[in-house]
């Protein structure tokens, strides 16, 4: 089986995106040329965590890859695209927890300046933290990078700003009056289990805490994506980008 007869995305998920690339076949310059394929050679990197320089020839030189890439990254092209996809109706259900991704030895030695790489030094080493939002169907609607080491309670309302919702769901490490507060003015119901050092108990409704394994299995699907699952980049702006592209096909599927 060759490497074309693996490609990710289906003629009508194409559709789909392809409003939102930059660039098409009148575009002067490489921005311009086969946009499908190049979003195929950056699925397939995503894909199977291989490095840059092991992409099958088919799709063409590495390095213009990775460099068509990187300049979408900073654009934010690949974001726009996962906030196109992900312009959900269903407003019931916000579903906010994090998960801890090892970072590859190589992920280390970006150039130093003012911008956080959200990289750090958790238990398990060299880490980064995703930190999402899930709508009730499953899929990512928010995420955010910090260092592994981070703690989940100070990015929930990052996480939840201006999303409405009927009920905003998360675990015991998310239980503070403050975020509580948050979600009351949003008027939704937090669904969020008492701290046992907490005084003040709230009642939990446990059949829709139920629904919290959706961003259990939202953090699974992700996590197929091998270069999701371990952080090769460097750069957080690179890192959120390949998150921001599994994300995407999770909601094109």
């Amino acid at each position: 089986m060759g490497v074309l007869d693996r490609l990710i995305l289906r003629d009508d998920q194409w559709e789909r995106i392809s409003a939102h690339i930059i660039g098409d076949e009148r575009t002067r310059g490489s921005s311009g040329r086969d946009n499908r394929m190049f979003v195929e050679a950056v699925l397939w990197i995503v894909r199977t965590g291989s490095p840059w320089r092991d992409l099958p020839e088919a799709f063409g030189d590495w390095n213009s890859v990775f460099r068509r890439f990187s300049r979408w990254s900073h654009k934010g092209v690949w974001w726009r695209i996962f906030e196109a996809m992900s312009d959900d109706p269903d407003f019931e259900y916000l579903i906010v927890d994090s998960t801890i991704i090892r970072a590859h030895q190589h992920a280390a030695g970006a150039k130093k300046g003012s911008e956080d790489q959200a990289l750090g030094r958790s238990r398990g080493g060299l880490s980064t933290k995703i930190h999402m939002a899930v709508r009730g169907l499953g899929c990512p609607v928010r995420f955010i990078l910090t260092a592994g080491q981070k703690g989940d309670a100070p990015q929930a309302e990052a996480l939840i700003e201006d999303l409405p919702a009927d009920v905003v769901m998360a675990d015991t490490a998310y239980d503070s009056e403050k975020l509580r507060q948050t979600i009351a003015r949003k008027g939704a119901e937090a669904v969020i289990p008492n701290n046992p050092s907490r005084a003040l108990k709230y009642p939990l409704d446990k059949d829709l805490y139920a629904q919290r394994h959706l961003i259990e299995c939202c953090f699974s699907r992700l996590k197929q994506f091998r270069r999701v699952a371990t952080r090769f980049e460097k750069t957080a702006k690179h890192y959120l980008a390949i998150v921001a592209i599994a994300a995407t096909v999770i909601w094109l599927r």
